[in-house]
């Protein structure tokens, strides 16, 4: 599986892409940071990350997209930017058919680090080990991009086991609904 990582934000957008073995084998394949000047119209930041997004999915063709899902910070304005960059990419693959997933930052700590409340540096160790890379990923962004991936590479049995369970519940619903119904 190709999973697309993306730590979003309007100044530095982390892109990553990791592809599973087998078991929780991993292997980096890319990863780059989107950079764009705060001084620069929104629409035109926004657009910026669009097309290097748009040219991502076109280049590497991932099978998902895990993205960070946003929380709640003091500063409005960088949650802001956060949230609409991290929209940009979500259309962007949905507009493709790529399924996208958003994972919390301590959902991403916790898997990479065992610890879900880890410091960058902490994050950016792990990811370097667990890719077997040579030199850590810099700047941090370009780190929690593959954190993100890796997250969701190591998550993603369990997303799809949690899909099947939804989806035999939700027959099991409508075949006792509609029992219920022949019944009366």
């Amino acid at each position: 599986m190709r999973v697309m990582g993306v730590d979003p934000g309007l100044t530095r957008c982390g892109l990553s892409l990791i592809e599973s073995g087998q078991g929780r084998q991993l292997t980096a394949l890319d990863v780059d940071v989107v950079r764009t000047p705060s001084d620069a119209p929104l629409s035109s930041r926004l657009l910026a990350i669009n097309e290097a997004v748009e040219h991502w999915l076109e280049t590497h063709r991932p099978d998902v997209v895990a993205i960070e899902r946003v929380f709640s910070q003091q500063n409005v304005k960088t949650v802001m930017g956060t949230a609409q960059a991290g929209g940009v990419v979500a259309l962007a693959a949905a507009k493709r058919g790529v399924e996208v997933h958003f994972h919390t930052p301590s959902e991403v700590k916790a898997a990479v680090t065992g610890n879900g409340t880890a410091d960058k540096a902490q994050v950016t160790a792990m990811v370097t080990r667990i890719l077997a890379l040579q030199t850590k990923p810099t700047p941090a962004d370009a780190a929690d991009a593959l954190a993100l991936a890796i997250c969701h590479c190591w998550r993603a049995p369990m997303i799809a086991q949690m899909a099947k369970a939804h989806a035999l519940a939700e027959q099991q619903r409508r075949s006792y609904t509609a029992k219920l119904k022949a019944a009366r």
